[in-house]
């Protein structure tokens, strides 16, 4: 068993100098001897990345500086667990320290159980200004768990071009074995030095092209790209074939070949034209789901393409400061979609189908953050979500998504919320014939999830690797070919699967055209587990809960997405082939 590792994170930013009230953390410039101002971020496990604690409540000392306060500069910011705390280093531009006595630590009997207890095989990351992390190590202990040591002296190496500050190194040295009623002192030095590296380039050291640009990622778009030929060749023949049996029928020729006799009158999809287009069972629901699927589209493909033009990686919670922005201003999307679907099918209680549109999603995702945010208040964890930031979420989901979905709502309802079938609905339901057990809807839905999940699984890897660990994700060129490729292969499935069960007389297929197309989130789940016991060395309550509850929730959207876009595509479909159905 290797020796466990004691790490903690960290943050340096840039504050107001007293005498050049221009330098700060956005303007990244200095002036020799100018104050640079060390924030200390959190300290947690180094394989449970999510589970982090307040960087002093460990028994460490800030320095002799007065207190500066950091506050959340985004929403992102803040539901991320930052918590920047002032080291109280004395810290000058260009400045160099050598072998500074920071504070001398006093291990009674209960310092060195609070302190491995705390942060057990932790990592020490600091962040300078930058904006990024570097890793050192804090302490470690031995192969049998039983004795424990601690790194004492802390080297700094920061790197600079011209006025600005481009990179930052941390070495921990000075290994002392902790043993009750005994001091430690700890230590630190700074030096500086001349570096060649651009200030717009100082993340390209964090990136990973090794890892990302890998042959098996290019391999992966490629298999994708192969399945999605094979699958539009396929939805072509069937469309192609069954608009040239109509046109053959109209022309009244007498000359068909086998299959095209199969499909005649006698049986098949043209059977069911009376009960196609019959609302589906739970039309609230349904047109819920779809709405918020539609949204959750919206949002995914508005998101890549600023994270393909925006560095959104360089600033702390900007990626998820901008989803929630993009998720509130598509609001009206998600009301259009879900509000005309619902009249389309009749519906008249719309207020409760807004409503339940509206707060679909969010309700999803606070419910489980909430219940998460229990398990980091016992466990004392910055991941705690302020009682503030809350508020603010409330106000959002209140004052921001809902009436801009009660507009979409409307202008859905008013603009195409009319019923205009190509086919006219009977008033009786016709009874569903016996098929083969492989033609029930249940089996269609168990498999229509698994050509989709083929086509993103191993992108789902570098993601989850990003999240999850210390990966910077930055190809979002991927992301996006990945994201155009699920949808085709969702689309084509699903009017595969939608095919076969209008040929079996089997007019159920809204439900199973969605519930196919989102099964793809239950295989993408099922692969979470996998990445979590055979990929990461993530342990404890917290983070096991942190990991489940969270990959619930990118799943369960996923699937909406997924069924959302997977009905759009039939729906076109089914109303492509009846309108050329000639109906006696």
């Amino acid at each position: 068993m290797a020796p466990c590792k004691f790490l903690l994170l960290a943050c340096v930013g840039v504050s107001i100098s007293i005498l050049r009230a221009r330098a700060d953390e956005h303007d990244h410039t200095y002036t020799d001897k100018e104050e640079v101002v060390l924030w200390m971020n959190t300290v947690g496990p180094y394989h449970n990345r999510q589970e982090t604690y307040k960087y002093f409540s460990l028994p460490f000392c800030a320095g002799k500086k007065k207190t500066i306060n950091h506050y959340h500069e985004t929403l992102g910011e803040a539901l991320q667990g930052v918590e920047l705390e002032f080291s109280g280093l004395d810290i000058k531009f260009k400045g160099r320290i050598m072998n500074s006595l920071l504070f001398i630590l006093m291990c009674d009997c209960k310092i060195p159980a609070k302190l491995f207890m705390t942060i057990r095989a932790c990592d020490y990351v600091l962040s300078p200004d930058t904006g990024r992390e570097a890793l050192g190590i804090v302490g470690e202990a031995d192969e049998n768990g039983e004795d424990h040591f601690l790194w004492t002296y802390k080297k700094l190496e920061i790197g600079y071009n011209g006025n600005r500050i481009v990179d930052v190194n941390l070495t921990s040295e000075g290994k002392v074995k902790l043993v009750p009623n005994t001091k430690i002192a700890m230590s630190y030095s700074m030096k500086w030095k001349k570096s060649d590296v651009k200030f717009e380039d100082r993340f390209d050291k964090y990136l990973d092209p090794s890892f990302f640009q890998h042959r098996i990622h290019w391999f992966s778009i490629f298999n994708s790209f192969m399945m999605v030929i094979f699958l539009v060749g396929l939805v072509s023949m069937i469309l192609m074939r069954t608009l040239r049996k109509d046109y053959a029928r109209y022309s009244k020729e007498e000359e068909m070949d086998d299959m095209d006799r199969d499909l005649g009158d006698e049986y098949g999809w043209k059977q069911v034209h009376g009960d196609v287009f019959r609302p589906s069972s739970h039309p609230l629901i349904f047109s819920s789901l779809i709405g918020s699927g539609c949204q959750i589209f919206f949002v995914s493909f508005i998101v890549i393409v600023v994270a393909m033009v925006e560095d959104l990686y360089t600033e702390r919670g900007s990626m998820l400061s901008t989803a929630i922005f993009v998720f509130a201003a598509t609001s009206p999307l998600n009301g259009y979609f879900g509000g005309s679907l619902y009249a389309r099918q009749g519906g008249r209680r719309w207020i409760k189908q807004m409503f339940i549109g509206a707060f679909l999603i969010p309700a999803m995702v606070c419910g489980t953050a909430f219940f998460i945010n229990f398990i980091a208040m016992y466990y004392h964890a910055s991941r705690a979500i302020p009682f503030g930031t809350m508020v603010a979420v409330c106000c959002i989901c209140f004052f921001v998504i809902l009436p801009l979905n009660l507009v979409g709502t409307i202008l859905g309802r008013n603009m195409s919320g009319q019923p205009n079938f190509p086919c006219r609905v009977n008033a009786v339901p016709r009874p569903i014939p016996e098929k083969k057990w492989f033609m029930e809807p249940a089996v269609i839905v168990c498999l229509g999830g698994i050509l989709p999940f083929g086509s993103i699984f191993i992108e789902m890897y570098f993601i989850f690797t990003s999240f999850w660990a210390y990966k910077i994700y930055y190809v979002y060129g991927f992301m996006m070919l990945v994201l155009v490729i699920l949808c085709i292969v969702t689309v084509c499935v699903t009017i595969v699967c939608t095919y076969f069960l209008l040929n079996a007389e089997d007019y159920r297929w809204q439900w199973t055209s969605f519930l196919s197309a989102a099964s793809t989130a239950v295989y993408v789940y099922m692969y979470s587990f996998y990445y979590y016991f055979f990929k990461t060395k993530m342990y404890g309550l917290f983070q096991t809960a942190f990991y489940f509850g969270y990959m619930a929730v990118f799943s369960t959207a996923l699937g909406i997405m997924c069924g959302a876009v997977g009905y759009m595509g039939t729906s076109a479909f089914v109303r492509k082939i009846y309108t050329n159905v000639k109906i006696d």
